[in-house]
């Protein structure tokens, strides 16, 4: 008969292999369909001509997979949940998509209007929110389940005197749980607070048909680009009670304006040296202005109409992208001297440009070669190329941690 003591021994020791063998279970290597890994160098590429998007890892210059169905993606944009596993998907066709890009499959997609131009998520993350063109108005989602939880009509009054609705523009996130926008027809800017018990809308007078929007990296500064005269519309986020203030007023004065092939985008702006370099509308400059006082400072001339004009994450480079017809090449300045450094030819239609997390790569599109060409930001040569189906915009998860992207 066993004594007490061996009895113990035995009992610890079946525990112990059972706690070992549950060790085993947790730790069994996944199968490479279930490869664990994190999502901070993850991020996708729109392929506008098919309805997908490539899931991609900027570490490894590689493509994971491919998500298809998306709808018309031919001017889509991404934002992405707190933890970067999940990417929203705004589609011209009023689609909004949220994908996996761990697992590589759509989760959940609702059509919530006939045009969309892009959207943005809350500063907590709940609530994803859509502008757009058809019908107008902003429509606000919930993030876990894309139900709809505010639809808010972007309501002026037109011309005869009769309520209109206007297309919405320029809609960012913003600190407190808000979300600002334009309207381009009303020529009025909108916040739109989600903090409280009962979300709040206010409205501020803008200029005249603000096109896009941006804002400042702090949080404090939400500026519109206007297509219908030059200077920007600048409203103070801290001390809205002032109301909109015009910045850069007549930068075109005694210049003739050219026929304009692509309305520039002012949400990938540059902040570099103590200034602000903008996209001027539909000249071949882009312009500097000082934070401090948001006075003129210099016009940069460039080989054509700018689109993009981004900074690096170290605020040395000005990468600037072009329209139709001279979108073939881009251009990189120096912040200091403010003088051009190199030109690339990354392929046919330049549409976008995304740098890495801290800047070493920049990550380029071009729709007609059907390629993504990686450039060193130190060599500014090319380090990597891509193959996808008409590409466009390029987002990485980090976008899920910034402020008005």
């Amino acid at each position: 008969m066993d004594r007490p003591g061996h009895i113990f021994q035995r009992l610890l020791l079946i525990a112990l292999l059972m706690v070992g063998l549950a060790g085993c279970q947790v730790f069994t290597p996944a199968s490479p369909s279930q490869e664990l890994m994190g999502t901070g160098d993850l991020g996708l590429i729109i392929e506008r001509a098919t309805g997908s998007v490539l899931v991609i890892n900027t570490s490894g210059h590689n493509v994971l997979g491919r998500v298809e169905g998306l709808g018309d993606l031919s001017h889509a944009s991404v934002v992405y949940s707190r933890d970067g596993r999940y990417g929203y998907v705004f589609g011209r066709d009023g689609g909004l998509t949220k994908v996996d890009l761990l697992t590589r499959t759509v989760a959940d997609r609702v059509i919530q209007s006939g045009n969309s131009i892009g959207g943005a998520i809350s500063q907590d993350g709940r609530f994803v929110a859509v502008s757009n063109y058809e019908p107008g108005g902003v429509k606000v989602f919930d993030s876990e389940t894309l139900e709809l939880v505010m639809d808010i009509p972007a309501t002026y009054t037109g011309a005869e005197g009769k309520t209109v609705q206007s297309k919405t523009v320029g809609l960012v996130d913003a600190p407190g749980n808000r979300f600002v926008f334009s309207l381009f027809d009303a020529g009025e800017i909108w916040t739109l607070d989600m903090s409280a018990p009962e979300p709040a809308v206010r409205r501020f007078d803008a200029g005249d048909a603000p096109y896009d929007a941006l804002i400042t990296p702090d949080g404090r500064h939400y500026i519109a680009g206007l297509f219908g005269e030059d200077g920007l519309s600048m409203l103070d986020l801290w001390n809205p009670e002032q109301g909109v203030t015009e910045i850069l007023p007549d930068y075109g004065k005694g210049e003739q304006k050219l026929p304009v092939y692509k309305m520039p985008h002012l949400e990938g702006w540059a902040i570099a040296d103590g200034r602000a370099f903008f996209p001027a509308v539909g000249r071949h400059q882009v312009l500097a202005a000082k934070m401090d006082d948001w006075s003129l400072v210099d016009r940069i001339p460039v080989q054509g109409q700018p689109v993009f004009v981004m900074a690096s994450p170290d605020n040395r480079q000005i990468w600037v992208s072009f329209a139709h017809p001279k979108n073939d090449v881009v251009q990189v300045i120096d912040s200091q001297s403010r003088k051009i450094i190199r030109t690339l030819e990354p392929g046919e239609a330049v549409l976008h440009m995304e740098f890495t997390p801290r800047g070493e790569e920049v990550w380029v599109s071009a729709r007609d070669s059907n390629r993504v060409t990686v450039y060193s930001t130190r060599t500014l040569e090319p380090v990597a190329t891509l193959d996808a189906e008409k590409p466009s915009g390029i987002f990485f998860t980090t976008r899920a941690h910034a402020l008005g992207l």
